[in-house]
């Protein structure tokens, strides 16, 4: 595809992204997060409301400075394979009237620009590579904790693929001794997001508010030790550099990320040395800006292959010298 990446006066184009949220849209101009010409939020409703009014923000920005690529980072499951009759669709999800649904088509189709797409995390997991605690890694984890536990998983610099996008917060993990607590997953009765997600966290604690649990309250240990085990999990496969976790749970519970690791070096038991201790699991260094900003740097990926030149690198990110 030959697009134009510059404007009249030879100057590059901004890059535009849409992170598809289960409950709101994020739709951003930029060049990357510290030049974000514009960003908006649209409803996530039903797909003939919020797609409609995503593409009209597109052609808005498309008809006034323009945009050399789109990312489009989205809930999930998604079809990722391109050889698939269904890529791009949502498959089945949880959310009314979203099955099946074709989001690349509908939020592509309408542009003559380069695209990338793919779930929210692998999208947030490649803006804290180029911008973020990830910068220099290759091989990188980033977790969110939330109202499921979701995972973007970067291997040799790329999201992993195989039958599926990753899904290791279905990963299957032992039981705190003790706890008979009933799964919140409807698939499974012992998996990361059944036993430590948001909604989890809130049937454990019985109506009382997460802000007034202290950080010794035993309704922690569950929630740590299902991490760590998660975390065991991904050093014994995958084997990231480091590990970012964040979202609602764990943000504001400044007290998790130093237990998690504890635990998941009292897991390895030796077998596995991790990098320096205190930099291992940490904070995402975006914050509550790397979903919006995934969208962006799946834009620079798509920029990157129609060029063929590398304008951002998970190594060194030129464009803001970084």
């Amino acid at each position: 595809m030959s697009v134009a990446s510059t404007d009249r006066r030879g100057q590059l184009l901004p890059l535009a992204g849409v992170e598809l949220g289960g409950t709101k849209c994020i739709v951003t101009l930029a060049h990357g997060p510290g030049a974000i010409l514009d960003q908006r939020t649209v409803p996530t409703t039903t797909p003939d409301e919020t797609l409609p009014a995503i593409v009209a923000i597109l052609r808005e920005w498309r008809a006034g400075s323009g945009f050399r690529a789109l990312g489009v980072a989205s809930f999930g499951p998604l079809e990722l394979d391109a050889a698939s009759s269904r890529y791009g669709q949502i498959l089945s999800t949880n959310k009314p009237g979203w099955s099946g649904i074709d989001v690349l088509h509908h939020l592509s189709a309408p542009f003559d620009a380069p695209t990338a797409f793919d779930t929210d995390v692998n999208g947030a997991a490649l803006a804290e590579i180029r911008w973020g605690c990830g910068r220099g890694l290759e091989d990188f984890a980033y977790v969110t904790v939330g109202t499921g536990v979701g995972v973007g998983l970067i291997v040799h610099g790329r999201p992993t693929r195989g039958i599926g996008h990753s899904e290791i917060g279905h990963l299957r993990v032992p039981r705190t001794v003790g706890d008979t607590h009933q799964s919140v997953c409807g698939f499974h009765e012992d998996c990361v997001e059944g036993l430590a997600s948001g909604t989890a966290l809130v049937e454990r604690l019985g109506g009382r508010a997460v802000r007034d649990v202290p950080p010794d309250d035993p309704v922690w240990t569950p929630i740590v030790d299902a991490l760590a085990a998660m975390c065991h999990a991904l050093v014994c496969t995958t084997g990231p550099r480091r590990i970012a976790i964040g979202g609602g749970v764990v943000s504001g519970q400044s007290h998790l990320l130093g237990r998690i690791e504890t635990r998941l070096i009292d897991s390895l038991n030796g077998y596995l040395d991790l990098p320096k201790s205190g930099d291992y699991i940490v904070a995402p260094l975006l914050g509550v800006s790397a979903g919006p900003l995934g969208s962006i740097a799946l834009a620079a990926n798509a920029a990157e292959s129609a060029s063929g030149q590398i304008e951002f690198s998970p190594l060194h990110d030129r464009a803001f010298g970084r």
